[in-house]
C-alpha cells in the first residue's frame, strides 16, 4: 500500500450522468479510507455540483466540445492537469478520450490504472444463444479494483454516500409545506428498452395522487417537458419540476426525496448516491449487469417476465432487442409498481 501522506489522484469518468453518480460512494470510501489523499475528478463541466460537497475533492471541468476537443485537445487538457501535481491516475471510463488521455500521462512517466469493464462476461450475459445468466462484479466494484491496482484498497460501506441538501427558499415556496411524503419520479430513459409505457406510468401516477398521502415530483430533460406538464394538470399533488430548477437545484430536491422511481437510468443513481430510497423498472436490461444503483435492496427492482421474455436481458444499455420484445415492460403491472413504492416509503 502507498504511505505518501500527499498523494494527489485524478479521476478520469468524463460522461454520463448516470456513470459519475456511480462515482460517488468509491470516491467517498476512498476520502473516509484515506483522509490524506486528494482527489481531483475530470468532467463534464455541469457535473460539478455532484463533487461540491466531498472533502479533498477538486473539479475539473474537461471541455472535451471545445478547447480539449481532439487529440490536440486533450494533450492540451494533459498539460493543464499536469500543472495540478498529480501523482497518480485512475481511468474510470476507458474509452477513446480517455485512453488518449492515458497514453499522454504514461508517456509523461505517470501511473495509470483503468477500469476493467468485463466486455466478454456482458456480452455473455446479453446473448440470445448461450447466454450465462449470473451476477456480474458491480460498476461499483471495478471502480473500487482501480485504486486498489494503484495501491488504494477500499471496502465499500452503506454510509458512502452524500449528505441531504437544505433546500433553498425558492424550492421550498415551490414545493410548499405539507407533511406529505415526496415521491420523485423520472418516467424516461435514454432508449425506449427501458422506458416504462407512458399509459402505464401515467396510471401509476394516479393511483399514487388518488391516496392524497404524497405529493409526486416528476423529473425530466426539456424532451420531456410536455408530457410531464399534462400530468401535472389532470392529477392532484403531481409537480412537474422540468425545466424549472438547475441540475445543482434539481440535486438539492432528490437528495430531500423519501422515494425515488426511476427507470434503469441516471435519476436511479443520483438519488441513491445521496442514500434515498429508490424503486427501478427494469425492461430489456437487468441488475445483473452491474449498473444496480449503489445500497438498494435487490427487492427494489421490479423486473420484466423472463418467463415470457426468456432471452431478457437483451442489452446492457437498454437500445437493442430483438423483435417481439418491444413491449417487455408491460409485464410490469402499475398496480405492482404502487404497491411497491408504497411498501419501500412506508416501510
Amino acid at each position: 500500500m502507498i504511505q505518501s501522506s500527499s498523494t494527489h489522484i485524478l479521476v478520469i469518468r468524463l460522461s454520463a450522468m448516470g456513470d459519475v453518480a456511480m462515482t460517488v460512494p468509491v470516491i467517498k470510501a476512498m476520502v473516509r479510507s484515506y483522509p490524506n489523499v486528494k482527489i481531483t475528478v475530470v468532467s463534464r463541466a455541469f457535473l460539478k455540483p455532484i463533487f461540491q460537497d466531498i472533502p479533498n475533492v477538486s473539479f475539473y471541468t474537461a471541455d472535451v466540445k471545445g478547447r480539449h476537443k481532439g487529440v490536440y485537445g486533450l494533450f492540451k487538457l494533459y498539460k493543464e492537469l499536469k500543472k495540478l501535481n498529480i501523482d497518480l491516475v485512475a481511468d474510470l471510463h476507458n474509452v477513446l478520450r480517455s485512453k488518449i488521455l492515458g497514453i499522454y500521462f504514461k508517456l509523461g512517466g505517470y501511473k495509470i490504472a483503468k477500469i476493467d469493464k468485463g466486455r466478454a462476461e456482458k456480452k455473455a450475459l446479453i446473448n440470445t444463444e448461450d447466454k450465462i445468466f449470473q451476477q456480474l462484479k458491480t460498476t461499483y466494484e471495478r471502480y473500487a479494483d482501480v485504486f486498489a491496482e494503484l495501491g488504494y484498497a477500499i471496502k465499500l460501506k452503506k454510509k458512502d454516500v452524500l449528505a441531504q441538501l437544505e433546500m433553498t427558499k425558492k424550492a421550498t415556496l415551490f414545493i410548499g409545506e405539507d407533511t406529505k411524503k415526496w415521491i420523485g419520479i423520472a418516467p424516461f430513459a435514454a432508449f425506449a428498452g427501458k422506458t416504462y409505457p407512458a399509459t402505464q406510468m401515467e396510471t401509476v401516477i394516479a393511483k399514487l395522487s388518488e391516496t392524497n398521502q404524497y405529493k409526486i415530483i416528476l423529473f425530466g430533460g426539456p424532451a420531456d417537458k410536455k408530457q410531464l406538464a399534462t400530468w401535472e394538470q389532470k392529477h392532484n399533488n403531481v409537480i412537474n419540476c422540468a425545466g424549472l430548477f438547475s441540475f445543482e437545484e434539481e440535486l438539492m430536491l432528490i437528495s430531500n426525496l423519501d422515494v425515488m422511481l426511476s427507470m434503469d437510468s441516471g435519476n436511479a443513481h443520483l438519488a441513491a448516491m445521496f442514500g434515498r430510497k429508490v424503486v427501478t423498472i427494469w425492461g430489456v436490461t437487468h441488475p445483473y449487469a452491474g449498473f444496480y444503483p449503489f445500497g438498494q435492496p435487490q427487492e427494489n427492482a421490479l423486473l420484466a417476465d423472463r418467463e415470457k421474455y426468456p432471452l431478457l436481458p437483451t442489452s446492457i444499455y437498454g437500445n437493442k432487442y430483438p423483435e417481439g420484445y418491444e413491449n417487455v415492460m408491460e409485464t410490469i403491472s402499475p398496480q405492482a409498481v404502487f404497491d411497491k413504492i408504497v411498501e419501500v416509503i412506508e416501510k
